[in-house]
């Protein structure tokens, strides 16, 4: 629950992300799958495997969405947004993306 919904800020609650998608999340809990208009829950860090809900792009710049989860909290937080994706692509360059584990 987020904190600007009433959640606490008791450290089992938080979780770390970049000031760019947590503004984009604010409080929000739920968002809608573009391929299937369902709304859903937002991915949960703490309960779900990331690449169960998330691959990456061929490239590696982009974030693709699997399931309903993962294509909602993709379009919700734009994690595919130009700044990110430029920064992932300089990242790629470096060898430092995408990530291997």
């Amino acid at each position: 629950m987020p904190v600007a919904a009433g959640g606490s800020s008791e450290v089992d609650n938080l979780w770390l992300a970049c000031d760019l998608c947590n503004s984009h999340k604010g409080a929000r809990t739920h968002a809608t799958d573009p391929l299937t208009g369902q709304t859903v829950l937002l991915f949960n860090p703490r309960q779900q495997n990331w690449y169960e809900h998330f691959a990456w792009g061929a490239d590696g710049t982009h974030v693709l969405g699997l399931t309903t989860v993962g294509r909602a909290t993709v379009v919700a937080l734009r994690l595919n947004n130009p700044f990110l994706v430029e920064a992932r692509r300089w990242w790629v360059q470096a060898g430092w993306h995408p990530p291997t584990d």
